[in-house]
């Protein structure tokens, strides 16, 4: 697959091995946005950290396989491979166990990195990588350097330092998260929740943020942009599980984002990319852009 020039993506955090009753499977959100995105034709770059233990082989091996430049996926000596423990429950809702410490909880600032970040058309990163202090301090450098800072908030318990998510927030330029993410964000602030409308508005004066993009699986998205909004409607399907669905929909987003496009065609690569990857097994299942275009042409 040929990669467009000129919109090059980091995202920056966790890359790991989810470890579900039936098999493992690599993930990590960031790394989910990044497969993505590369499946759009977009060159993205995943920065991470992995072990040299036999899970971080298999891991790197997988990721070159994909197809990524793995100049950006640190070794570390002293710390193994992330992993996470995850089940589902009757609804086919993934829930799980977050192992730490782990290897991307030490992510260093390499020599150049900044300056490859600051060329970018995009810099994506989530709030779980922040959880340990020098990865903290790494992706507040970055931050520093890019362009457009791309955060996905995913709360992942008991990972939920909300002044660390206010801090983060102040430092962004888009924001992702889902209706309960938004509704736990306004409880912190000690501000009531009445209707979606003045609750993204408040978000969007508080932190000073002109894109806001709300996920809420079956009932859809919405995007606010500046004194703009968008609704899209979801796609039906098939629920196989929904592992890595709010990542694929970033994705979408993303990669229509960076080349400003109409607002209409950026929520509908959006959901239709959501909804392809929620139909299938797993966060990275293997597709190709003609597959998932075939769906899209079909559901819209």
């Amino acid at each position: 697959m040929s990669l467009k020039s000129n919109n090059t993506v980091f995202c920056f955090g966790e890359v790991l091995w989810d470890i579900f009753p039936d098999g493992t499977r690599a993930g990590g959100a960031p790394f989910n946005v990044a497969y993505n995105l590369r499946k759009m034709g977009i060159d993205s770059r995943a920065i991470s950290r992995i072990g040299t233990d036999d899970l971080g082989i298999k891991l790197q091996n997988q990721i070159k396989e994909w197809g990524f430049p793995d100049q950006y996926l640190q070794i570390d000596d002293n710390q193994p491979t992330g992993t996470v423990l995850a089940h589902f429950d009757e609804n086919k809702e993934a829930h799980y166990d977050i192992v730490y410490p782990v290897a991307y909880d030490f992510i260093e600032l390499k020599d150049g990195l900044a300056t490859e970040v600051s060329q970018a058309e995009a810099f994506v990163f989530g709030s779980l990588i922040a959880r340990g202090e020098v990865s903290r301090t790494t992706l507040f450098s970055l931050l520093e350097a890019a362009k457009l800072k791309i955060f996905d908030v995913n709360l992942r318990a008991p990972y939920c330092d909300f002044k660390l998510i206010e801090a983060l927030l102040h430092q962004s330029d888009i924001v992702k998260m889902n209706k309960a993410e938004m509704k736990l964000l306004l409880e912190y602030l000690n501000v009531g929740y009445t209707n979606e409308h003045d609750a993204i508005r408040f978000i969007q004066d508080f932190f000073n943020l002109n894109e806001v993009l709300i996920s809420k699986g079956s009932k859809g998205a919405l995007y606010y942009d500046g004194n703009k909004n968008y609704k899209a409607q979801a796609v039906p399907i098939v629920v196989a599980d929904t592992v890595g669905s709010g990542d694929a929909f970033l994705a979408g987003f993303t990669s229509k984002r960076i080349h400003n496009a109409p607002a209409e065609e950026i929520m509908k690569r959006a959901v239709a990319l959501g909804a392809f990857i929620t139909s299938k097994a797993g966060a990275c299942p293997n597709y190709d852009l003609e597959a998932f275009e075939s769906f899209e042409k079909n559901n819209f």
